[in-house]
């Protein structure tokens, strides 16, 4: 059983955009939490500890009081849950509807993009991988672009309030932008860079996310030293 009363820890990696969402959100709904910060570079995923947290061996997972959970739209969902105010799932069916409509295409549309777009590069597997990264890219380009239309009368992607979408899907935007935004990708010619200039929709809400309360903590330690 939980209680009002059991301090949230959250276990999260720096880099990690799923577990950025979670921090976003817990930081937004303002509930305090125990951070948990878990080094990719050692042992700590593989521990017994955390296994028992996690048994998938992967972040984010939070732990309050003897009940665990992991996977970040579902951690989500449960901060929701835990602390209802502000909410962040939407007030009404159709602010709802639409919240889980944008979680779910960019899950759907824009992931697996992702993933072949930039773990070729973050892996140092350019240029085997070149014909991977542009095609991915493409589908990046125009997915992005979506949300930019999405932007035309919003102060947020679905809204005049910061929800889940905002919290879910900015992590992975922001990592697009900081991996493409190098020199040395210049010759890709992926189409993403400079970011401002091809979506400047995008680059003022993502300014707007990184002005919540709270976002500073969130921000990957690692990506301050680099």
């Amino acid at each position: 059983m939980t209680s009002k009363h059991t301090q949230l820890e959250v276990f999260w990696g720096s880099g990690s955009p799923n577990a950025w969402r979670v921090l976003l959100a817990a930081e937004v709904k303002k509930i305090p939490y125990t951070s948990k910060l878990i080094e990719f570079s050692g042992d700590d995923l593989k521990k017994p500890d955390f296994l028992a947290i996690n048994p998938r061996g992967k972040v984010p997972a939070v732990r309050d009081g003897s009940y665990s959970l992991y996977e970040s739209l579902a951690i989500m969902a449960y901060l929701e849950r835990r602390n209802p105010k502000p909410a962040i799932f939407g007030n009404t069916p159709a602010e709802t509807g639409r919240i889980w409509r944008t979680i779910s295409e960019f899950e759907c549309y824009m992931r697996q993009p992702f993933d072949d777009m930039l773990r070729p590069i973050l892996f140092k597997q350019l240029p085997e991988k070149r014909s991977q990264v542009q095609a991915a890219s493409e589908t990046v380009r125009t997915e992005l672009g979506r949300l930019e239309q999405s932007m035309d009368s919003d102060r947020w992607l679905c809204g005049s309030e910061v929800s889940a979408a905002d919290l879910a899907v900015y992590p992975f935007v922001k990592f697009i932008v900081r991996i493409t935004s190098k020199d040395e990708l210049k010759p890709l010619n992926l189409g993403l860079a400079p970011f401002e200039a091809k979506f400047p929709k995008l680059q003022t809400w993502m300014e707007r996310v990184e002005t919540l309360p709270g976002y500073e903590r969130t921000y990957p330690p690692h990506w301050r030293q680099q």
